[in-house]
């Protein structure tokens, strides 16, 4: 067993205003993203791409995440306790954020800006998808710091006693998340973005690897308390990324068809 790393969430605090590596980590992944997408812009000189569209087109992003993200949550995770807590909604400083729906926030945030700003959406989501991972596996290092998402009990020479799980050693699956849905999605995706021609076939392969990696993984992740398993051995997490495989499929299916690039 591996000694739990007791890393503070807080690195600053001064009153009521604190400086968490959790926020941090939105922060290096948005800006990760960022830089990224405009190492590619500026490579394969996309029309319409200016210096100030990029900087609206994260704005709105950014936005969409956030709002994505929490309503995401609150609808699959917690929807009860919300109902019956709606101004909770608006609390987003006690956690509580969907990736599956951050990632619809994402999409829909996105139409909407290249439709309003005569973009081509499948070129610039499959530029906004090579650069996600990084932000992924930035995200699960604060669940790893926060202590939060741990594992199922484990008996591995790697596991962790986690503050919030009990002394029951168990899976740091946080870091194996980080590992493939940061390092190893980053890779394939990024070796993959000039080779595929067709625009939105970098979308659809992002859908069905993370959504492959999701769902191994979760049957290494605690359930959430609130949900636990919904149907038979299957996790929330797994009925979402289930979904987006057969939406990357079905997407895949439909752009090779397709007669634009």
């Amino acid at each position: 067993m591996i000694p739990y790393p007791r890393i503070s969430p807080t690195i600053v605090k001064a009153g009521p205003f604190a400086v968490r590596w959790y926020g941090v980590m939105y922060i290096l992944g948005f800006v990760t993203s960022y830089l990224l997408f405009q190492y590619q812009v500026k490579k394969k000189n996309i029309k319409g791409l200016t210096a100030q569209v990029v900087e609206n087109l994260y704005f709105w992003l950014i936005v969409s995440l956030v709002v994505g993200a929490r309503v995401g949550y609150v609808i699959f995770y917690n929807l009860p306790y919300y109902m019956e807590n709606p101004l909770r909604v608006f609390a987003v400083w006690q956690g509580g954020m969907s990736f599956h729906g951050g990632l619809v926030g994402l999409v829909v945030g996105g139409i909407l800006f290249c439709r309003k700003n005569r973009l081509d959406f499948w070129k610039v989501a499959d530029l906004i998808v090579a650069t996600v991972p990084p932000g992924l596996g930035f995200g699960r290092l604060g669940n790893f710091i926060n202590g939060e998402l741990f594992g199922r009990p484990s008996n591995l020479p790697w596991a962790m006693v986690f503050p919030q799980g009990g002394d029951i050693p168990r899976h740091p699956s946080q870091l194996y998340e980080f590992f493939f849905e940061g390092v190893v999605l980053f890779v394939i995706v990024w070796n993959l973005k000039d080779r595929l021609k067709k625009s939105g076939m970098l979308l659809a392969v992002f859908l069905i690897l993370y959504g492959i990696f999701r769902f191994s993984l979760e049957f290494l992740r605690q359930p959430d308390p609130q949900l636990g398993f919904i149907i038979g051995p299957f996790t929330m997490g797994q009925i979402l990324s289930s979904v987006m495989i057969l939406a990357g499929a079905a997407l895949a299916l439909w752009r090779r068809r397709s007669k634009s690039s």
